[in-house]
């Protein structure tokens, strides 16, 4: 562990509960010794593994390179969580210092070459090793690392590759935070009752509790955060308002100015067409793909393609509908984009005899997040204990222990779930610490995952229950079924841990996760009214159920869009205007002008804030496959929680991580790959 007399040693020897970071104990001049110290503690421990004089083993080489590192990980974590949850002015600078030297330091290993000839040996040899399964992935891992790092190519091509990547971290973090510089200055406000007409009581609460935090200028205010602005453009009657509102939300990024994400875009796609070049792939999509499910942009875009055209005819159909209510309230304007959301709303309402502002009611936070520990108790044997004297990195964070059958503490989770000007928009998953079993430095014996989700919920105003609509509901057990995947990890080797999986893997235990929401037991038991405490009627959980395939054309439109234009930009290289190919893009595929992509270029955050969805938004789709496949698994049963599905699920699924081949993975718990037709069914889309 770090040792220095400058450096506070709370941000790497974490003596909370359990385990946990003291987060009081870190303040934000903390971080930067801390780096400086934990990379040069990596820099000796690399030197110790590369000139080792002993031939090379896989305990002397990688085991050493899995548990080398810890006092890095470990102030990365905590920085790279304060950068994306509670961010301010000092810790951007720090992140884009940050970002290009951790990017310089990953490349001087990658082209570590006496590291690498240990690897190599290793992995020439490694059928006559007595590698495990496990071992063996882990091996491989290691080494097709290296050979994506340059490990291979000679000294100036991989000084060339270095810089490159090294410029493109400092563009992701920049690209990120000119994003979130958009979304926090922008608020619309709202005066009068004629400003808010439409508007229910759940949103008014909301938009007076935004108000309230952007300094209380103003009674209600619509922000840029997608829990208020989707139920804005959902419920409000003033057109002309609707129109400012997403013209703002879908120009973030796009403005001119500082916060300007275009060149910066342009920039990142030269140098990563570059980058595939150099590696000797054809462009940077074959680059990102060659070790995931898909395996090859052609694979990528047909199945892209195939959905893209029964969405396309179902949306053209939807918008029909759309403009004949709009002509049946004497109105003779054409659906725009500002307008789907409403009407569509008010065709729910006409087609199903329900309305979010009859649901939202019965979709209290607190109740969703009860269903989504109760699933994983049915599902897993695990259950949740709130810790309320732990303190968490902000006053809004929950932190649980997670036990299972037995009371063996297996995880903690925290969760945090409110929106706040210093997060950055969205949810996610991620952890301080990941599972494994190896025997550490210090004397630890493996480590507890520590789990955490981030969301974006409105946060009510005091001593009022803070509402959900469906989409929140399901985003929240998206993110828990990410967080099941962490906390159920039972390997070995930190590198194949929980979501260490293929990129198109990994969003299967999330998106299967979210089918157990809709469980009619789960809806009766925890949708209940907050004033109440009621069920949903029986009437309103049928409707519920009925519409969900409802809007499914320009759902699939948005995701499928923005997909198709992700392949786009990394199978063409370097292009002079990426608007501009954004544009030649939708308008090839034919996207109706009342649509827009769910992620336009300059806001793509998935795809240019950082690397880990470029050439890879298609995997949520790819994903989609196997989780309706597998959910259709249970439903053959009979049963929602068999206990022999669930527990082929938990071991094959949940736990194994990335010790096992994906496809291999899967097969274990369902016998087969699936096809494409039970997500076509499951959206609606099915001939």
């Amino acid at each position: 562990m770090v040792q220095s007399s400058v450096f506070n040693p709370a941000v790497t020897d974490w003596q909370g509960p359990f385990g946990l970071p003291q987060f009081e104990k870190v303040g934000d001049d903390d971080y930067a010794p801390a780096f400086e110290a934990a990379l040069k503690e990596h820099d000796a421990e690399i030197d110790a593994i590369a000139e080792n004089p002993e031939p090379a083993t896989f305990a002397n080489t990688i085991v050493a390179l899995e548990i080398a590192g810890d006092a890095l990980s470990r102030v990365s974590a905590l920085f790279w969580n304060r950068a994306g949850a509670h961010t301010n002015p000092g810790i951007q600078a720090l992140e884009r210092e940050i970002a290009p030297k951790m990017s310089r330091h990953y490349s001087k290993i990658g082209m570590n070459a006496a590291l690498f000839r240990r690897i190599d040996d290793l992995w020439t040899r490694r059928a006559d090793l007595g590698l495990s399964v496990e071992q063996t992935r882990v091996l491989e891992r290691h080494w097709k690392g290296f050979v994506k790092a340059g490990a291979k190519l000679p000294k100036a091509e991989q000084e060339r590759l270095a810089a490159i990547n090294e410029r493109l971290a400092s563009l992701g973090a920049s690209f990120g935070q000119n994003v979130l510089g958009d979304e926090s200055s922008w608020t619309l406000p709202l005066v009068g009752e004629e400003d808010l007409a439409g508007i229910p009581a759940f949103l008014r609460d909301a938009m007076a509790s935004a108000a309230a935090a952007h300094g209380g200028g103003h009674a209600h205010v619509v922000t840029l955060s997608r829990s208020i602005i989707e139920p804005f453009l959902t419920f409000s009657e003033r057109r002309d308002l609707r129109e400012i509102a997403f013209k703002a939300w879908t120009s973030r990024g796009i403005k001119g100015g500082a916060t300007d994400n275009r060149e910066i875009v342009k920039e990142t796609l030269a140098l990563r067409a570059e980058k595939a070049a150099l590696l000797g792939h054809k462009d940077y999509a074959s680059y990102k793909l060659d070790n995931t499910m898909a395996k090859t942009p052609e694979a990528v875009n047909g199945l892209l393609m195939q959905v893209w055209e029964k969405a396309v005819s179902q949306a053209r159909a939807e918008e029909a509908e759309l403009a004949a209510l709009i002509a049946e309230e004497g109105k003779n304007h054409e659906v725009a984009p500002w307008d789907w959301r409403h009407y569509a709303e008010k065709l729910r309402a006409q087609k199903f005899n329900f309305s979010e502002t009859e649901l939202k009611p019965y979709l209290q936070l607190e109740k969703i997040i009860e269903a989504c520990f109760d699933v994983a108790g049915r599902l897993f044997g695990i259950r949740a204990v709130p810790l309320t004297n732990v303190v968490g990195y902000h006053p809004d964070v929950r932190v649980f222990e997670i036990r299972d059958r037995n009371d063996k503490l297996v995880a903690l989770f925290l969760g945090d779930y409110f929106a706040r000007s210093s997060k950055r928009s969205g949810a996610w998953m991620s952890s301080f610490q990941a599972q494994h079993r190896l025997p550490l430095k210090n004397g630890r014996e493996g480590e507890l995952p520590i789990i955490y989700n981030v969301c974006n919920f409105a946060k009510p105003e005091a001593g009022k229950p803070a509402l959900l609509s469906l989409d929140d509901a399901r985003t929240l057990f998206h993110e828990f079924g990410h967080a099941a995947h962490g906390m159920l990890s039972d390997v070995t080797y930190p590198s194949v841990s929980g979501t260490g999986v293929s990129r198109d893997f990994v969003e299967l235990p999330s998106q299967l996760y979210e089918h157990w929401l809709t469980v009619p037991e789960i809806l009766k038991t925890y949708a209940v009214h907050y004033q109440t405490g009621e069920p949903m009627p029986q009437a309103l959980l049928d409707k519920v159920l009925a519409a969900r395939t409802f809007n499914a054309g320009f759902n699939t439109v948005e995701f499928t869009s923005s997909a198709l234009v992700d392949m786009a930009f990394h199978t063409g290289g370097a292009v002079e205007d990426p608007i501009a190919v954004q544009t030649e893009v939708l308008e090839k595929i034919g996207m109706p002008a009342s649509i827009v992509m769910r992620h336009a270029t300059p806001h793509f955050q998935h795809v240019f804030s950082g690397d880990g969805y470029s050439a890879g938004y298609y995997s949520y789709m790819w994903s989609e496959v196997l989780d309706a496949d597998a959910f259709s698994a249970f439903e053959e049963t009979g049963n929602p929680f068999d206990p022999e599905m669930a527990s082929k699920l938990k071991t094959h699924i949940y736990a194994s991580g990335g010790s096992v081949d994906p496809e291999d993975a899967y097969k274990a718990f369902r016998g087969k790959l699936p096809s494409p037709e039970a997500m076509l069914k499951k959206k609606g889309l099915a001939a």
